[in-house]
């Protein structure tokens, strides 16, 4: 499914027979330790470096209407980041998953984040604009 904007992810959301639950994984992006001269100079201009998550959380579809929402909560935290991954889980038979599945699911999401298995997430900028990876 192609997102043009995350008003698209959450109606895509609320679209689907059994509630979603959505989840979030906020990334910095950081200079690896073990650096190359070439990275450096890619990371100083704004592109390359590793994603790092620096929090997570979850909402029902209800409990969001906007990405400006979720970037405002995000910022009275005071962590930084430079992009969220996003995914919904179902839930079953009318109910939203329950809270073991939803954690289970968030730390699936941050250790594919730090392994660079992200092609299975939507990705957004802070902008809340979808963040395409070739």
């Amino acid at each position: 499914m192609q997102l043009n904007d995350f008003s698209d992810f959450l109606a895509a959301a609320g679209a689907q027979d059994e509630p979603q639950q959505l989840l979030f994984v906020f990334a910095a992006a950081e200079l690896p330790q073990t650096h190359s001269p070439g990275q450096k100079k890619r990371f100083d201009a704004g592109r390359g470096g590793a994603l790092t998550p620096v929090m997570c959380v979850d909402k029902s579809a209800a409990e969001l209407a906007s990405f400006a929402a979720l970037a405002e909560e995000s910022r009275q935290t005071g962590q930084p980041w430079d992009m969220v991954f996003v995914a919904a889980l179902p839930g079953r038979d009318g109910q939203p998953p329950g809270g073991q599945d939803v954690e289970r699911a968030l730390k699936m999401m941050i250790d594919a984040v730090h392994r660079g298995a992200i092609d299975r997430f939507a990705a957004f900028d802070q902008d809340g604009q979808p963040v395409r990876f070739f």
